[in-house]
């Protein structure tokens, strides 16, 4: 027996489909048998499984689960869950790897699989080996068995384990996504005063879409804080794991701006200490982070690849432009944007100051939103090596740790090419509007060179 993933799935950080088209039950079970195969090979047996509020994702999960017990492996099924209460889960219960079942911020028709190995991220040639075992039928046998196990109060204790946060006043957008249930639960254990919005699980994501990147999804807690007079606002996105946040005053605190205050609190109990974040995020970011005492360390997108290095560096602490917040000091080192909340209002307590405090402090900069550019799959590596080359023949000053980011006197700009999709990421930040679109235009130029059409804006 054999197995054919559609060639679109295998992501470089995860698998992902659009259900009744490229993703099926079928494929499903067939990751359940690799993936359990690849455990018991490398001396394992438990995995811990948990899916999130997509339509889809009981019946992926039913059959994820047959596949797994199929290659004798003992399945330890949480329920429904947020991912990072997966990771957990792991954890918590010793389990030698562990499967999401979700979409993430992707429309209500995808859905997808996350995976953690023993106690570190899967991704790359692993995910990739996922299908060409599966393509040659290579898969154990055995008889397996599946355990129910509640992890969610074990979970929530965890969120709030020593918190000695201030009382406050905030406001939860839970998107209809997975977190919802534990937003309620964790609200109910903090102190202060906590509005609530769409923590019902609702795979139709009937009020906005659950990614707290995009502005257009922040509106509805924007006006709950400003109605209520709240401190702040969270919210997240589909299975948990992206934090998005509204300062006091209205203004939205991006994913590199939220690790600053992260990074000032978690230097002053670990000096010196080396915070990454990816190459989108502001320079503002690293220079506070050098300012503070720490090493700065830029490193490329994709929360499989900033966990690795986290855990190479020993680094305490790690972010993405995305929202994806990484906190290894005091905790696991994965990205838990329920656990980031939490520490936001420790924030409060520890520096001394309020979060829209913390959020006007913060140096003006001039930057572009995250910028996509559809492109051929087969082109789009190639057209950053162009790039790559040129910018060397012209003696730029050039960082090439994921793409080309690019520092002039104006600022700096990046192109890189996404792992998981066919586009281009371009992103640009300067001290001033002029500055800006000079930058912006650079962009444009080098893009042009390469054949791409920058008028082809993609979406996600």
């Amino acid at each position: 027996m054999t197995h054919e993933f559609d060639p679109t799935m295998l992501r470089e950080y995860d698998i992902r489909g659009i259900i009744d088209q490229t993703l099926s039950a079928a494929d499903a079970n067939a990751i359940g048998r690799s993936f359990g195969t690849m455990i018991r090979r490398a001396g394992g047996s438990r995995v811990a499984v948990g899916y999130d509020g997509r339509l889809s994702s009981p019946m992926l999960a039913e059959a994820l689960t047959a596949g797994l017990v199929s290659t004798g492996c003992t399945v330890l099924a949480i329920g429904p869950s947020a991912t990072p209460m997966l990771y957990f889960a792991t954890y918590h219960l010793s389990a030698d790897g562990g499967i999401q079942i979700t979409g993430s911020h992707n429309p209500p028709d995808y859905n997808g699989f996350k995976f953690v190995a023993h106690g570190a991220p899967f991704y790359g040639e692993q995910i990739r080996t996922i299908g060409s075992m599966a393509a040659a039928g290579d898969w154990d046998s055995g008889s397996g068995q599946v355990e129910q196990v509640a992890v969610f109060d074990a979970y929530v204790d965890r969120l709030v384990q020593g918190f000695s946060g201030p009382p406050l006043r905030i406001g939860w957008d839970a998107g209809n996504g997975a977190a919802g249930p534990v937003v309620e639960a964790l609200v109910a254990r903090l102190p202060g005063e906590h509005l609530t919005l769409y923590t019902d699980v609702d795979g139709h994501f009937p009020n906005h879409h659950p990614d707290p990147t995009e502005e257009k999804n922040l509106v509805d807690l924007r006006k709950l804080v400003a109605d209520n007079r709240l401190d702040f606002g969270v919210a997240f996105d589909g299975d948990g794991d992206r934090i998005g946040a509204i300062d006091g005053e209205g203004r939205i605190i991006w994913g590199d701006q939220l690790l600053q205050i992260y990074a000032e609190m978690v230097l002053k109990e670990a000096p010196g200490a080396t915070i990454i974040a990816d190459v989108k995020a502001s320079q503002s970011l690293f220079d506070k982070v050098e300012a503070l005492g720490g090493t700065p360390l830029m490193w490329k997108t994709g929360h499989s690849l900033i966990k690795a290095k986290m855990k190479e560096v020993h680094s305490p602490l790690a972010g993405e432009m995305s929202g994806h917040i990484f906190f290894a000091h005091k905790y696991y080192g994965f990205d838990d944007a329920l656990y980031a909340a939490v520490q936001l209002i420790e924030s409060v307590g520890k520096l001394g100051r309020s979060v829209t405090q913390s959020r006007g402090a913060m140096q003006p900069m001039v930057n572009t939103p995250e910028l996509r550019f559809q492109v051929d799959e087969s082109r789009k590596f190639a057209v950053i090596d162009e790039v790559l080359d040129r910018l060397s023949a012209d003696g730029a000053k050039v960082d090439r740790t994921d793409g080309a980011r690019v520092m002039t006197a104006d600022g700096w700009w990046l192109l890189r090419a996404s792992n998981t999709q066919d586009v281009l990421v371009a992103r640009a930040e300067a001290g001033d509007e002029a500055g800006l679109q000079r930058l912006v235009t650079e962009i444009d130029r080098q893009l042009a060179l390469s054949g791409v059409d920058r008028t082809a804006q993609a979406g996600h």
